[in-house]
């Protein structure tokens, strides 16, 4: 590793809206980097991802996500729990449609790089950035849930923490100097509502949040170090297509698809500040194009120095919290079934509402959500009885 140094002097905003760059995707399998890598592809840009495949859900969801990253066709494996992706090494890929979006590329389509790798594999990691001159890396590997948090929490501390700081080790070695982080709404439990980025976020009710916090705090060390320029988004309540398997609307369309009991954690009265995912992920390429406060799509032709920064910026609703009970009763319209409940006592690591003030990101990103709760539940359950067949064997 080369030896600490004072913080860099300001930079210059190089992401402009016309040139296309090499980004780095970690967690690329997942259910939100998969659809940021999707549109990052979608401008023409080289991606290249990497994601571990681990099975802390049914892993031929992400199968599913990294075939159509690739441009392969889907063929379910009968394994939940080994994808069909591991140990491949790299993978090369022009995938054919993803490019289309993002204007006439002419016969030049983007190219997609996967590596089965670990973020917590420092050696391996450093030779992918050593391979590549990433323009910023979108940082979305993270083992997620709160609950699994309290049963595992070391792979927790080691992915979410040690993973960070392996990214950021690299950047400072390698010359990166723009960072997306994800984080999460989780972090402000106890806080009074709309959630602003600048309340106090200490009381983490779980090690997911404190792992999350943890990611955060190591990030704002390295921006202060070194003059790395971070964006934290911390995201609130994301569903659609293809979802976590381990999240309220995946589970609630397939059990009540299913005729099976539903496992509902309270009365329902609990409300979430629901994001549909192809605006999570809108606004996280948005969150990688800021350099300091400056948005480089919104302003071309801006040059000179700009210092760089560490923004926090909430990516939600922005709504008020819609509950559990009005989420389950759409679901039961659009499938034209009812749900049978199976009541579980609240649990106390889970939050009783979220609400997210977007002020921040409207003002820095000019992003606000363009898919409403009812719009995003309906193409989630379009998506599910399109994939009826195979989603019958996903295990929850």
């Amino acid at each position: 590793m080369t030896a600490d140094r004072p913080p860099s002097k300001p930079s210059t905003v190089h992401q402009d809206s016309s040139a296309k760059h090499c980004y780095l995707v970690t967690g690329v399998a997942g259910f939100i980097a998969s659809k940021v890598a999707e549109m990052l592809l979608a401008e023409g840009h080289t991606v290249v991802g990497v994601d571990n495949l681990n099975d802390y859900y049914d892993v031929r969801l992400k199968d599913y996500r990294l075939s159509k990253l690739l441009g392969v066709s889907f063929q379910p494996s009968a394994d939940p729990k080994k994808s069909a992706y591991s140990g491949v090494g790299r993978i090369i890929s022009n995938p054919p449609d993803l490019g289309k979006q993002g204007g006439a590329l002419g016969t030049t389509r983007p190219t997609f790089e996967f590596h089965y790798l670990d973020v917590e594999n420092l050696p391996a990691l450093e030779a992918v950035f050593a391979a590549h001159k990433f323009a910023a890396v979108f940082n979305l590997a993270a083992r997620a849930g709160v609950r699994c948090s309290m049963e595992n929490p070391h792979v927790y501390l080691s992915t979410n923490t040690l993973g960070t700081l392996n990214i950021l080790e690299c950047m400072r070695k390698y010359g990166v100097k723009k960072q997306v982080l994800a984080s999460t709404s989780s972090l402000y439990a106890g806080c009074p509502m709309p959630f602003t980025e600048d309340l106090p976020v200490n009381t983490p009710l779980s090690p997911y949040a404190a792992t999350k916090k943890g990611a955060e705090l190591m990030a704002y060390s390295y921006h202060k170090l070194y003059g790395l320029d971070t964006t934290v988004v911390r995201y609130f309540t994301v569903f659609g297509p293809a979802g976590r398997p381990d999240m309220s609307i995946f589970r609630f369309i397939k059990w009540i698809d299913e005729g099976k009991p539903l496992e509902l954690f309270g009365d329902g009265s609990q409300s979430r500040d629901f994001t549909y995912v192809d605006d999570i992920a809108r606004g996280t390429v948005l969150a990688g194009k800021l350099f300091g406060s400056q948005l480089s799509t919104l302003n071309p032709q801006l040059r000179g120095p700009v210092a760089p920064a560490y923004n926090i910026i909430n990516l939600g609703g922005g709504r008020n919290p819609i509950s559990l009970q009005v989420v389950i009763a759409f679901i039961e319209k659009a499938l034209g079934k009812k749900a049978v409940i199976a009541g579980q006592p609240f649990h106390i690591a889970d939050i009783k509402e979220t609400w997210a003030d977007i002020s921040k990101a409207e003002r820095l990103l000019g992003w606000k959500p363009q898919v409403s709760p009812e719009q995003g539940f309906q193409l989630s359950v379009d998506w599910h009885i399109a994939n009826r067949g195979w989603l019958a064997g996903i295990q929850l």
